[in-house]
């Protein structure tokens, strides 16, 4: 495994889970300093186009108490190579799930372009923030009838 001097990761981290962890582990195992960008509320409602159920302040004070993680930012584009001209990261890591995709084919190839390679991790089954939003507002529901 190729050890890199700076890595860098992104997500909303809303509703902090075991898929989440298990990212921010994995991509520590690479790299030496681990920046995590953590999208704002603004950015979360740009283009998911719902509100973080857990407010960015408290996301962030999340991420901070890892111990995994060396720096935490806040990401407030989706623009990957803005992030890289700030950050000048030597690898990006992400979930497998976006393997493939057209849009991580082109961050993957801007990336390599300026020497910055994208590392993509396994995705954890079973759980996401989806997932536990939907159980939280069916058992919400379910109580009020």
């Amino acid at each position: 495994m190729k050890k890199y001097k700076i890595g860098y990761t992104t997500g909303v981290y809303d509703m902090f889970h075991i898929g989440h962890l298990n990212i921010i582990i994995r991509a520590k195992e690479w790299c030496e300093y681990l920046i995590v960008g953590i999208s704002t509320d603004e950015l979360v409602k740009s283009y998911k186009h719902k509100t973080p159920i857990i407010p960015f302040e408290e996301r962030k004070a999340i991420v901070e108490a890892i111990k995994y993680v060396d720096q935490v930012v806040p990401q407030t584009s989706m623009d990957k190579m803005e992030a890289w001209k700030q950050f000048h990261f030597n690898a990006i890591f992400h979930g497998d799930d976006w393997k493939g995709s057209n849009m991580y084919n082109d961050i993957e190839k801007k990336l390599n372009e300026v020497g910055c390679d994208m590392i993509f991790l396994p995705h954890t089954a079973g759980t996401s923030s989806t997932l536990l939003t939907e159980t939280l507002h069916k058992i919400l529901t379910d109580q009020e009838k």
